[in-house]
């Protein structure tokens, strides 16, 4: 693992990809229009929500923090009457596990069985406290399949990473929208983010502007040394808060376990199309 990397996020790098299968490959899209969710939206609102039951759109726009909430609401509450969250639930588990067979092929058994049991030890370290969305996804039946075990422990890190993510966010006084204007001024496209958040162009200017008042971009829409301060400090959080469960490990096995995922994560991400995720690049 790379020394100036906090652990937490360098191995984030490696089990993001394999939980993104969920909602950006072909079988994923048939199995959640097979159980009535036809349509990207319904798929990924009603899948990744599913955990926490037939929940109301304020709800998943709480969780989810950086979608529009008329986006969302073009979905949820309207999911649940073509599919129950255990539809949708059954439905991720399935295609995820069809997916990551498919991807990994050239990938011994035995190491991804290795990796997914490296992961579910890491799971069961976990402190739940405050982090409801992958509290939700932690008491799910446990599946017997490999590729299920490797998808469902990579899904638990990252929801619970992203928990702690909204922490710091909502800490740091950013809202659903300055949040993804932020990003895209640092490192990000704004072409393709925007769309994929639910934005509009008045929206998106109007956070624009709140940070330009705060300091944090320039009138030109860059980011200023007061903007990538605080975004440094929101990035430090999120490896803070994700990093306990890994604070015990001795460097040989984080070694270990990234070298395991390291080729699971280059053929998933070998595959991955332009994604909702806002998914960093392997190398930062």
């Amino acid at each position: 693992m790379p020394p100036t990397v906090h652990p937490a996020r360098a191995l984030w790098r490696l089990f993001e990809p394999v939980y993104a299968v969920t909602f950006l490959q072909p079988e994923s899209r048939a199995a959640f229009e097979a159980a009535g969710l036809d349509g990207s939206w319904r798929g990924y609102f009603a899948g990744r929500a599913a955990p926490l039951g037939a929940v109301d759109a304020q709800q998943v726009v709480a969780a989810f923090f950086s979608f529009s909430p008329t986006l969302v609401a073009q979905a949820v509450p309207d999911v649940w009457t073509h599919a129950s969250p255990e539809q949708a639930l059954a439905a991720r588990l399935r295609s995820s596990e069809a997916v990551l067979a498919r991807l990994l092929e050239p990938v011994a058994t035995e190491q991804v069985a290795a990796a997914a049991t490296a992961l579910e030890e890491a799971v069961a370290r976990l402190d739940f406290t405050g982090r409801v969305l992958a509290a939700a996804n932690s008491v799910l039946p446990h599946p017997v399949n490999v590729y299920g075990r490797l998808w469902q422990a990579a899904t638990v890190l990252r929801e619970h990473r992203g928990d702690g993510h909204v922490a710091a966010l909502v800490t740091a006084g950013l809202d659903g929208c300055e949040a993804p204007v932020l990003h895209c001024a640092l490192d990000a496209d704004r072409e393709v983010l925007q769309p994929l958040r639910g934005w509009t162009d008045t929206e998106w200017e109007a956070a624009a502007t709140r940070l330009v008042e705060r300091g944090w971009l320039t009138a030109r829409g860059t980011v200023t040394e007061l903007g990538r301060i605080r975004h440094r400090s929101i990035e430090t959080a999120t490896d803070l808060a994700a990093g306990r469960v890994w604070e015990s490990t001795p460097q040989d096995q984080l070694d270990h376990l990234a070298a395991l995922l390291k080729p699971i994560a280059a053929l998933c991400r070998t595959h991955m199309p332009v994604n909702p995720l806002a998914m960093p690049p392997a190398d930062q």
